[in-house]
Formats: C-alpha cells, structure tokens, sequence
C-alpha cells in the first residue's frame, strides 16, 4: 500500500485498516427509530380515515356536538362550584391516604 491510496482513504476506512471503528453517536441510533414511528403514526391514520364509517362531514360534526357538550358539562361545573357556599375550614371532600 502506498502513500497515495492512504491519502483517498476516509476516517473510517483507516480506523478499519488496523481493526478498530468510529464510536456511534445517540443521535445514529434514535433517529431511524424516530423516522419508523412517525411513518407508523402516518400510515395508521391514514387507514384509518380510509376505513372509518362515517363520512368526514359527519364525523367532523359529532366531533364538534362532543366538544361543545364538553364545554357546556365544564362551564356548568365551574358555575356550580362558584355558587356553592363557603363550609368554612372544613372541606366537602374527604382525604385518605
């Protein structure tokens, strides 16, 4: 071997040449993890808006009929808990450990 075909040789070809190799990092490990996840997440909604039984339209409204129940039963809570009377020290509510 000779000193020009060391001179083409990378990093990790010399470190091979005398049987040792380059440290990886944690970025080398978890990214392609990352990627396979996110490729997951895609493919999974995908199928299921392609396999879901209502008509997005339909599906969109039923959402929208839910959260506005939602925020009706938490404003309703909150208006009751306002108007509730002070008891004071004592709590209504019991704590056990």
């Amino acid at each position: 071997m000779n000193l020009n075909a060391l001179k083409k040789m990378d990093k990790d070809d010399l470190l091979n040449l005398i049987g040792l190799e380059s440290r990886r990092s944690a970025a080398e490990d978890v990214l392609p993890v990352i990627g396979a996840f996110a490729a997951g997440l895609l493919v999974g909604a995908g199928l299921g808006l392609l396999l879901a039984p209502k008509p997005g339209t339909q599906l969109r409204d039923d959402l929208r009929q839910k959260l506005q129940t939602g925020q009706e039963y938490l404003t309703n809570q909150l208006n009751r808990g306002e108007s509730a009377p002070a008891q004071g020290t004592q709590s209504s509510v019991s704590r056990t450990a």
